[in-house]
């Protein structure tokens, strides 16, 4: 029999990384949502601060998890 999985889009923030912003994400999800499988980087992007310094790196996600019936 075959499985059905879900897709949704999240957007993770970090100060430091586009690494960290993704890893934030991810595990902030994993706390809710069960059986995550796959996480597709779709954009990424910062915000520059005053000082012309990257200030917080952003990065969309489409990650999927497993549909569980009832």
């Amino acid at each position: 029999m075959g499985s059905v999985y879900k897709v949704v889009e999240l957007v993770g923030t970090s100060a430091n990384s586009w690494e960290d912003a993704a890893r934030t994400a991810v595990t902030t999800a994993g706390s809710s949502l069960r059986d995550l499988r796959v996480a597709e980087v779709i954009r990424q992007d910062l915000t520059i601060g005053e000082d012309g310094m990257p200030d917080e790196f952003r990065v969309r996600l489409s990650v999927s998890f497993k549909y569980e019936s009832e």
